[in-house]
């Protein structure tokens, strides 16, 4: 795989490579790291002399730290990018240029010149069509999560990645939300034997959709451990049972809205990201 790795020089960018290396066999892993001017405290000021001197002996020195964490943990070093100015544009233009597989981020929230790992990342999951990693905290690496809708989209997306996988010691969960059919409609008009018709069809759909994940898993001589069928919003379901879990990573797939379908129906992967501390690989559809 080739891989772009977006650090800050936080800790929970460089546990985000920790991370990565319990599940991808392996990769050649670019470093980039943007001092973002956007979010560098007011008392800076960015005309003194040498600001931009500055900037990059610091990611010089984060990218360096990086390159030697990468290759602790058995991946292969590739290209340095450094750059002062936004963050978002700076990696979107890199990952734009080369050919990725992955883009590779920690999420953290947290302020001051660390703070763009956690708005960078979405936007970066937003605007790009590469496929995601993202790390919240520091994780074990035992237990996967593999989600599914039933679409082709979700059995493509883990043929992709299946042969990239270190999947043996792991304990796989595979999931599937069906969205409550009473949620839809205004109580009074509920006929309840069409809403008991309308489940028992979304069961035994969500029982094919699971069995397809499985039989895509057989056939790497993979067995899963766990099987789920819930009902409910699905982001808000994927969360607490991620959760519930204690899943290390959650595999989900994105069929590349555009921007506009994204701020009018919003994005299940958006909220699990936001709101789950499992790792988070997120993998474009193959068009």
């Amino acid at each position: 795989m080739k891989i772009l790795f977006c650090t800050d020089g936080s800790k929970i960018s460089y546990a985000a490579i920790k991370n990565i290396s319990y599940w991808i066999k392996e990769a050649v892993i670019d470093t980039i790291c943007v001092i973002d001017w956007s979010f560098l405290p007011d008392e800076i000021n960015l005309g003194q002399p040498n600001f931009t001197s500055a900037c990059a002996n610091v990611a010089d020195s984060i990218i360096e730290h990086s390159q030697k964490i990468i290759s602790q943990y058995g991946f292969v070093n590739g290209k340095k990018f450094k750059n002062c100015g936004s963050a978002i544009e700076s990696i979107l233009e890199t990952a734009n240029n080369n050919p990725y597989d992955l883009i590779l981020m920690g999420s953290n929230g947290k302020k001051g010149l660390q703070k763009w790992l956690g708005s960078v990342s979405q936007e970066i999951i937003n605007s790009s069509s590469i496929s995601d990693y993202v790390s919240k905290t520091e994780k074990s690496g035992n237990k996967l999560l593999l989600t599914t809708d039933g679409t082709d989209c979700s059995a493509e997306i883990l043929k992709s990645i299946l042969p990239n996988l270190k999947l043996s010691d792991k304990e796989i969960h595979i999931c599937m939300v069906n969205e409550d059919p009473r949620l839809l409609f205004v109580e009074g008009n509920i006929d309840a034997n069409w809403i008991s018709d309308i489940q028992r069809q979304q069961n035994l759909y969500a029982a094919n959709a699971i069995k397809k994940i499985q039989k895509i898993i057989d056939d790497y001589g993979i067995k899963a451990d766990k099987n789920a069928i819930l009902s409910g919003n699905p982001a808000q379901k994927i969360i607490q049972y991620a959760q519930e879990n204690s899943i290390d990573l959650t595999i989900l797939g994105s069929r590349n809205k555009t921007k506009l379908d994204r701020f009018l129906t919003g994005s299940e992967s958006k909220r699990i990201l936001e709101n789950t501390m499992s790792d988070i690989l997120l993998i474009r559809c193959p068009k």
